[in-house]
């Protein structure tokens, strides 16, 4: 990563300050972060994919460096303005994990035009229920909501997000697991500011709209990711055409930050195939 092409500041986005990372040169490749992370989830991935694209990174309103505060948005307009604000040309690329895939796949049904390749990490089409049986863990995170046992909370959600479904703690890299905690941490603590009031970022959800996905789709899961995100995944490869599946052995819901190296081959085959 060349640092004197960084760059990096803050957007202004119906009264909040988003904050932004952009640097490299070439066709944008835009990371939109995990509802239980930020922009540092991509930390990997900024440095090496800024060698060959102009990879652009931010904080959702919330989250990291982003605070909330308060009126109403939509995250789908933060990241639309973040766009128009940085003068990103298209076509580009999103990467979104989890609800940033759900962003970005709800932008790419707006803009067709502008959105060249969707990869969906951990993540569904926005409005997609599904009768999947939730793992017990999650009644232990809700119990530490309601009791304010904000350290708590993080840690059960960091067990639930980053270690996974039938790992322990001591089978991951514990410095991501510091960060992945750190990260969740900091947006705990904007949650409970209840600033904002966010709005639907369409009328239409994405699942009912499957069909018009026309850009090439990569959809990738962790092995060790909840049911609800291999069912969701499943869901989309029988309906979007230009869908492909790949899942990532021994990783949870952030696959990138718990196999980096297997990760970034990944997605450099995927961007490699492109005809943009």
């Amino acid at each position: 990563m060349d640092e004197n092409q960084k760059k990096t500041g803050y957007i202004s986005s119906e009264k909040a300050r988003i904050y932004y990372e952009q640097n490299g040169t070439g066709i944008s490749l835009i990371m939109i972060h995990a509802g239980v992370a930020d922009s540092r989830q991509w930390n990997n991935e900024f440095q090496r994919f800024s060698q060959d694209f102009q990879a652009v990174r931010y904080d959702i309103r919330g989250y990291g460096k982003s605070n909330p505060v308060d009126g109403v948005f939509t995250h789908l307009g933060d990241l639309t303005t973040l766009i128009e604000a940085l003068e990103i040309n298209p076509p580009y690329i999103l990467m979104g994990c989890s609800m940033g895939g759900g962003l970005a796949m709800d932008y790419a049904l707006a803009n067709p035009e502008k959105v060249a390749a969707l990869i969906m990490v951990g993540s569904g089409p926005s409005g997609l229920v599904l009768d999947v049986e939730e793992p017990e863990i999650f009644s232990d995170a809700a119990k530490a909501f309601e009791d304010g046992d904000l350290d708590l909370l993080a840690e059960i959600e960091t067990q639930i997000w980053f270690v996974g479904m039938d790992r322990t703690r001591d089978q991951v890299d514990p410095k991501m697991h510091q960060l992945a905690f750190d990260m969740n941490r900091t947006a705990i603590g904007h949650e409970v500011k209840q600033l904002g009031q966010r709005q639907a970022d369409t009328d239409k959800p994405a699942y009912e709209r499957l069909e018009e996905i026309n850009s090439p789709l990569l959809i990738i899961v962790g092995s060790q990711d909840i049911p609800y995100m291999h069912a969701a995944a499943n869901y989309m490869m029988e309906i979007v055409d230009s869908a492909q599946k790949i899942i990532i052995q021994n990783a949870a819901h952030l696959p990138n930050m718990d196999q980096p190296e297997q990760f970034f081959r990944i997605v450099s085959r995927f961007l490699a195939d492109l005809s943009i």
